[in-house]
């Protein structure tokens, strides 16, 4: 059985963890749960989680998906922690509009942006 490509890609910076999909479009079930077990195994790792996911390299995502990113933003609440999205491209960022998910994530253009928000812990 061929190895399954890693969806996400993670690295520390301080403490700070950042999050990358390495998949350009994030629709199918599998796909999400297993995102959503990388992503919640990082937020119970942390004490007070730091989590920048970068949608840098995404053009499609399902609602699934968005279903997911709410989850993980509830644990890392739970945790007095802190979640950042950003580089998210404008038809992505539309849903997160219909949505409303725009005011109940912190979303910032660049990492860079997001890195900068974060308060000290």
């Amino acid at each position: 059985m061929a190895q399954e490509p890693a969806r996400l890609k993670i690295t520390r910076t301080g403490d700070t963890v950042q999050v990358e999909f390495t998949s350009r479009k994030i629709l199918d079930e599998a796909n999400i749960a297993d995102i959503g077990e990388q992503l919640s195994a990082i937020v119970e790792k942390e004490e007070r989680p730091k989590i920048i996911i970068s949608f840098a390299a995404v053009d499609h995502l399902s609602s699934a998906a968005l279903g997911t990113l709410i989850t993980i933003n509830n644990k890392v609440k739970q945790k007095s922690g802190q979640l950042r999205l950003s580089d998210i491209n404008p038809q992505i960022y539309e849903v997160f509009l219909i949505t409303k998910l725009n005011k109940l994530f912190r979303i910032y253009p660049t990492v860079k942006d997001a890195q900068d928000s974060l308060q000290p812990a």
